[in-house]
């Protein structure tokens, strides 16, 4: 399994947020800081786009650890709403191609 650590307590907008997934992650250097360019980059991690430093294998799933979740939980709620929504929303996408779901959100 691979694993994309995030610090929960250092995201207090959207921009860190960005600055951390770009970090853990590997996105290239064009990556737009949005959440549509986050989904883009992790909706084909099993492909040979290079959109992010994973490659996953086809049972394989990359597992997004924040670290300090609660902290992010009670300064930026809605930017942890929305990734749930966009983890679940990826997931369907492999589902729909007939794959495992590709992502773990895992909150500590």
């Amino acid at each position: 399994m691979a694993t994309a650590q995030l610090n929960g307590a250092a995201i207090v907008d959207f921009t860190t947020f960005h600055e951390q997934c770009k970090a853990a992650m590997g996105f290239p250097d064009s990556y737009g800081n949005s959440m549509d360019a986050w989904v883009d980059c992790l909706s084909y991690l099993r492909d040979e786009d290079g959109m992010s430093k994973f490659r996953l294998k086809p049972n394989e799933v990359l597992e997004i650890v924040i670290d300090g979740a609660e902290a992010m939980r009670t300064a930026v709620p809605d930017i942890l709403e929305e990734l749930t929504y966009c983890v679940a929303g990826i997931n369907e996408r492999y589902e729909d191609y007939g794959e495992k779901p590709a992502l773990k959100l895992v909150l500590r």
